[in-house]
């Protein structure tokens, strides 16, 4: 199988529309010329560590529906329940998607709904994850699993270990933030990044910049609110309150980490609020800041944002993607602390956001190791 050094040798996990708006990301960033002005659009550099958003060849990919298993790639991921914005049609065929592992991945009340928002199990047996990773040459994973899927993500983190890949851990199950898990990556030299990836402009971004500038200009922020609603599989999934805990956490702290002094319970509500089908893969988030400013006087603040929920976030995946392959070439295993505290909510150290783009900086030169 023949490898070049610009070749970054790429697995998904759950082919939904965060990998259809990757998928689509590489192929429409590979076509264009250097010097187009879209060329490092959403991302932080073009050439990142000598490493382009072409290098990326998808060489694997894993889910459990039965209108993605067994097609290629570039079928898959415009299959439904997808529902993302096609922004870009061209793209390389890619691997025959392979029948992965249900276990926890899949919510017992989505049955409840139609077929075209649900997920429906593929009569298949799951293939050997870990043995299609080594014969297929996969040096990173990036995992897109649904939130909730406690024992699914910790499924695969196991056979990336077992199969010596790199993870890139996108959803708010902690891996690469348990101390546990990480030493585990640690110990076999493999690179981990996560967890729960941050979009580009997303809730959770706005609300912590938001936070910082209140802690920053000397405002007392007194309580505040993140709700969010959407129309694609995610938001349908949790539904399902059981499956909130972890994500509920990560965007939490991923807000309180900007603050001295963390507000109280029951002054802080981040979190998903409801499924609305028409939204499709349209995030809307509703953001209210109550604080003080001099003189002890009330100021409000109230925000609407609507993104394309899953290309929001492909950008940073790519440039994940990329940190990681650095990684991979230095030898470097274990916890990427910096780009995990840039990309992901949920790190196993929290930095604002400025402080951490600079240390991915200082990790992409080589000046700090991880």
């Amino acid at each position: 199988m023949a490898t070049g050094k610009k070749e970054i040798r790429v697995g998904i996990i759950g082919v939904g529309n965060c990998a259809s708006a990757l998928v689509q990301g590489i192929s429409y960033y590979k076509a264009l010329d250097d010097d187009d002005e879209n060329a490092s659009l959403g991302l932080m550099h073009r050439n990142l560590g000598g490493y382009k958003p072409g290098d990326i060849i998808i060489t694997s990919a894993f889910d459990i529906d039965a209108r993605k298993v067994g097609k290629k790639l570039r079928e898959a991921i415009f299959s439904k329940p997808n529902c993302t914005k096609v922004f870009y049609k061209d793209v390389e065929d890619g691997p025959v998607v392979q029948m992965g592992e249900v276990l926890d991945g899949v919510s017992e009340h989505m049955k409840d709904y139609p077929e075209d928002c649900r997920f429906i199990i593929a009569d298949k047996k799951p293939v050997n994850i870990a043995k299609v990773l080594k014969d297929t040459g996969t040096e990173i994973v990036v995992n897109f699993l649904p939130v909730g899927s406690e024992k699914a993500v910790r499924f695969y983190a196991e056979a990336c270990l077992e199969a010596n890949v790199a993870f890139i851990n996108c959803m708010p199950v902690f891996i690469a933030s348990d101390k546990r898990w990480s030493d585990k990556f640690k110990k076999k030299g493999i690179p981990i990044i996560g967890d729960d990836v941050k979009s580009q402009i997303g809730a959770t971004i706005v609300h912590r910049v938001l936070t910082k500038l209140f802690q920053d200009r000397g405002v007392e922020l007194d309580a505040t609110y993140q709700l969010n609603v959407g129309g694609n599989t995610d938001f349908l999934n949790m539904l399902n309150r059981t499956r909130l805990k972890s994500k509920k956490i990560s965007k939490t702290e991923a807000v309180q980490s900007q603050l001295k002094t963390p507000l109280a319970w029951n002054k802080i509500h981040v979190g998903p609020s409801d499924f609305v089908p028409f939204l499709n893969d349209n995030k809307i988030c509703f953001l209210r800041m109550e604080g003080r400013i001099f003189g002890n006087v009330p100021i409000n603040l109230e925000l609407r944002l609507s993104v394309e929920d899953s290309p929001n976030s492909a950008g940073v995946v790519i440039d994940a993607i990329r940190c990681c392959k650095i990684a991979l070439d230095r030898g470097i295993g274990g916890v990427l602390t910096s780009p995990s505290a840039y990309f992901m909510k949920h790190p196993p150290v929290q930095y604002s956001d400025e402080e951490a783009r600079s240390l991915v900086e200082r990790f992409i030169d080589g000046s700090v190791d991880r």
